[in-house]
C-alpha cells in the first residue's frame, strides 16, 4: 500500500515537516493552510468527478455553506467546535442533498449548468444576508474553540489540524472508491444502463457520493473561515468552483492524490506570479491552459509515466 501511494504520502510528509524545516513564519503557515484546505475541497470534488463522473461547477457553494455556519454561530456567540463542526457538516450535507436530488437527475452539460445555477443562488443569498455583512463579508470575533481552548489560534497547532483533516479526507475518499460503493459509482459512470441491468439503481449511489463530497467541503469551509477569520460571499462564487475543478483537472482526473498535487501547484504558482507582476492573471491563465493541453492525464499522469 505504501509503495502504491508513495506520492500522496510524500506530499503529506513534506507538509508535516515544513514548519520544522524553516517554513514557520506567519505568511508561510497561512499559505500552507490555504493550500491544504483547498486541497481538501479539491479531493472531495475529485471523488465526484473521477468516481461518479459528476463535474460540479457549484462545489464552492458547499464550502461556503460550511463557512457561513461558522459565521451564524459566531454572531450568536457560539464558538465551540463540538457544536460548530457538526452544524456545518449537516448544513453542507443538507444543501448538497437538496440540490443534488435535482441536479443528479441530469448529466453532462445539463448537470454542470444546474450545479452552477444552485451555486449562484447560494452566492446571491449570502450577499443578501445584511446581518452577516452582506457583500462586505463578516469578520469573526474569534476562532473556533476546541473544548474551550483556543487551540486554533496557535499557528502550528492549526497547521497540523488542517493537515490531519486533509489526510483523513484523502484516506476516506480512497477507501470509499475502493469499496463496493465505489465500484458501483465507477461502473455507473462508464455505463449506467449496464448497472441498472444487474439490478442496481445508480441514482442513490450518486446522490450519496454528492452528499459525502458536500459534507467534506463543509469541513473545508469551517477551516477556511478560521484560517482567514473572515467570510464573504466570494467564497461561494462560480469562480471558486471553477478553480477547484481546475485543480482536479490539473492534478489528473481519476486520481485523488492528483487533486492534492493540483491544489499545491495551482496556489503556489498563483502566489508566485502575483508577487512578480500585477498583471499575473495574463500569465497564469495561458500557463494553466498549456499545462492541461500538454499533460493529458494531468500532473499525476506525468509522475505515473516517469515512475510507473
Amino acid at each position: 500500500m505504501i509503495r502504491r501511494n508513495w506520492l500522496p504520502l510524500a506530499v503529506l510528509a513534506a507538509l508535516a515537516l515544513a514548519p520544522v524545516a524553516g517554513f514557520a513564519s506567519s505568511y508561510e503557515t497561512t499559505l500552507m493552510a490555504r493550500i491544504m484546505i483547498l486541497a481538501m475541497a479539491a479531493v472531495s470534488l475529485s471523488f465526484l468527478v473521477g468516481g461518479a463522473g459528476l463535474a460540479s461547477l457549484g462545489h464552492a457553494a458547499a464550502v461556503g455553506v460550511g463557512a457561513y455556519a461558522v459565521v451564524v454561530l459566531d454572531a450568536q456567540g457560539v464558538t465551540e467546535a463540538a457544536i460548530v463542526l457538526p452544524v456545518a457538516i449537516v448544513a453542507a450535507a443538507l444543501f448538497s442533498l437538496l440540490t443534488g436530488a435535482i441536479a443528479i437527475r441530469t448529466s453532462g452539460v445539463h448537470f454542470i449548468m444546474i450545479t452552477l445555477a444552485f451555486g449562484q443562488m447560494a452566492f446571491f443569498t449570502a450577499s443578501s444576508l445584511s446581518a452577516y455583512g452582506g457583500d462586505d463579508g463578516y469578520t469573526l470575533y474569534s476562532r473556533t474553540e476546541v473544548a474551550g481552548a483556543r487551540l486554533l489560534e496557535n499557528r502550528l497547532a492549526f497547521h497540523y489540524i488542517v493537515l490531519g483533516a486533509l489526510a483523513l479526507t484523502w484516506a476516506v475518499c480512497a477507501m470509499l472508491l475502493a469499496s463496493r460503493f465505489g465500484r458501483v459509482l465507477r461502473a455507473a459512470r462508464e455505463n449506467a444502463q449496464r448497472v441498472e441491468a444487474i439490478g442496481l439503481a445508480p441514482y442513490p449511489f450518486r446522490l450519496t457520493a454528492y452528499v459525502i463530497a458536500g459534507a467534506i467541503a463543509g469541513v473545508a469551509g469551517v477551516l477556511l473561515a478560521n484560517a482567514t477569520e473572515f467570510v464573504s460571499p466570494a467564497i461561494l462564487s462560480w469562480q471558486r468552483s471553477g478553480e477547484l475543478l481546475f485543480m482536479v483537472i490539473l492534478g489528473g482526473i481519476g486520481r485523488l492524490w492528483g487533486a492534492m498535487l493540483g491544489a499545491v501547484v495551482f496556489v503556489l504558482l498563483e502566489t508566485w506570479l502575483a508577487e512578480i507582476t500585477p498583471h499575473w492573471r495574463m500569465i497564469f491563465g495561458p500557463l494553466l491552459v498549456i499545462a492541461v493541453l500538454t499533460m493529458r492525464n494531468g500532473l499525476s499522469g506525468l509522475v505515473h509515466r516517469r515512475h510507473g
